[in-house]
């Protein structure tokens, strides 16, 4: 059964959206606040909830009245929401990247971005500069006394986790080497050996790509350092923003793609644009031995994958000598074309995110495929706790439609065994971000803690953080943000005693 948690500072009750309430979010953000209390327009914050909450997205998105190509292309923006006895304290900054700062005093675009944002200035003098701009807008976590701002080419920058101030771009004394990429997608091990571990790659591209799985302490003395690192060479190449972990394996789909670099050196597309699938090639499962569990130091194993493209993964864990993945699947790569303003982009032209289920025999080395939902979903995520074991529950963000393609509208928890959904709906004027499930501390009930998500209301043209319940997303509370965010990317949640 699906319960509906549409509350009244949302009015409305079409399912349709307007375009221009959506497009609305996009706009630079203006303002650097410094612990500003959040007026609360409607709940109660749950005093129980102790922490901070973490956002990165894009904040930058116009120069001199050029606009970003693809919002992917904007300077990273870290949002703070500091949770302490009902109250909660708001703080942005900027992070100041090396490219930031130039374009910052130059007041227009200097470097060329990653998904086809071009200098300002005559199109020929992109031709040949094949510089990445590390724009730090993907993700935010907090990794020993540092926290980072990650973007997925590239190195990390380093920041002070309560005052946002960026110290510089970081190799994590000494681990990563110049321009190495690091992930902007780690997966937190909750404990399966032991203590919790943050487990991350770095992938390098090419004819043949190379993974460099690493894991690293995260509790305790030492907090930060590395436990464990190997390199894996595959063939092909590899476009890789996410994975999934179980105890013992790092879960790795290799998108059947190509890369045409042409188009890129001659300043035509960015590197992004220059990706096309390729229908006729299998994609790839990439099964790599993690070092702490009973497959250490063996071979990595392949297996082919189902037909689609994935950017990110739900969850995955060990069943009867197979291993299960959930992730999204779009039917291509979805991209913004060169001549295509994203703000008006057609969400009808556009392959929606479809949750699948991947059964993968490591003993016949058959691969099942099983569709768990048609709605179009992303930003999906278990109990941090449950992180590559099996779990029942998921919640995710969701289109407002039960199929088809739409913007984020919904947020949806999702019974992975008895396929059944509650609801919260932002619509008709609202828009959601990726949620962020916090459990309970107190409570081993799998389901029992809270929902933290962003969303735009169209109609006031206000970022608003809104509060669920994480068992049947009833609505805890609707706090006004002073400064408007656009549609943002990543973020984690990081509880009172571990800051």
């Amino acid at each position: 059964m699906s319960q509906s948690g549409r509350t009244d500072d949302l009015p409305g009750n079409s399912l349709g959206f307007n375009q221009e309430d959506w497009s609305s979010a996009y706009c630079n953000v203006e303002r650097e606040c410094t612990n500003l209390t959040l007026k609360i327009i409607k709940g109660e914050v749950p005093k129980e909830l102790n922490g901070t909450f973490y956002k990165n997205g894009p904040g930058k998105l116009e120069r001199n009245g050029q606009w970003i190509h693809h919002p992917f292309d904007g300077d990273g923006m870290i949002t703070s929401l500091n949770f302490k006895n009902g109250i909660v304290s708001f703080n942005n900054r900027f992070v100041r990247t090396k490219a930031w700062e130039e374009e910052e005093k130059a007041g227009k675009f200097l470097y060329r971005g990653v998904f086809g944002t071009k200098k300002s200035g005559l199109g020929i003098s992109n031709a040949f500069d094949l510089r990445l701009k590390n724009i730090a807008n993907t993700n935010v976590i907090k990794l020993g006394n540092k926290l980072l701002a990650l973007w997925e080419a590239a190195g990390p920058h380093a920041l002070d986790p309560n005052s946002l101030e960026t110290y510089g771009l970081s190799n994590l004394d000494g681990l990563l080497a110049s321009n190495e990429a690091f992930s902007a997608h780690p997966r937190f091990d909750p404990g399966h050996f032991t203590e919790p571990r943050m487990v991350t790659f770095g992938v390098k591209t090419g004819p043949k790509s190379t993974i460099r799985l690493m894991e690293f302490k995260t509790q305790g003395d030492n907090a930060g350092s590395l436990i464990s690192e190997r390199k894996d060479n595959f063939n092909g190449f590899a476009f890789l923003h996410d994975f999934a972990i179980t105890p013992n394996w790092a879960i790795f789909l290799q998108n059947a793609i190509n890369f045409n670099p042409l188009p890129f050196i001659l300043g035509q597309k960015g590197a992004a644009q220059c990706l096309k699938s390729k229908p006729k090639e299998k994609a790839k499962f990439w099964l790599i031995p993690r070092d702490s569990g009973d497959f250490c130091k063996q071979s990595p194993r392949i297996f082919d994958a189902p037909s689609g493209f994935v950017f990110h993964h739900l969850n995955a864990y060990e069943e009867d000598k197979s291993i299960i993945v959930d992730s999204i699947f779009y039917k291509d790569f979805p991209t913004i074309k060169p001549n295509e303003d994203f703000r008006k982009v057609n969400f009808n032209n556009l392959p929606e995110g479809i949750l699948k289920r991947c059964r993968i025999n490591l003993l016949t080395a058959e691969v099942y495929e099983d569709k768990l939902s048609n709605q179009c979903c992303e930003f999906a995520m278990v109990n941090p706790k449950l992180q590559g074991l099996s779990a029942q529950y998921s919640w995710m963000a969701t289109a407002e439609e039960e199929t088809g393609n739409g913007p984020l509208q919904k947020i949806k928890k999702f019974d992975l065994i008895n396929r059944k959904s509650h609801f919260w709906s932002a619509a008709p004027r609202g828009f959601v971000s990726e949620p962020v499930m916090v459990p309970k501390k107190s409570s081993i009930i799998e389901d029992d803690g809270w929902v933290l998500v962003l969303i735009w209301n169209g109609e006031l043209k206000q970022t608003q953080l809104v509060i669920l319940n994480s068992n049947n997303l009833s609505h805890q509370a609707t706090l006004e943000i002073p400064i408007n965010i656009p549609h943002g990317l990543h973020g984690s949640w990081v509880n009172s005693e571990e800051l």
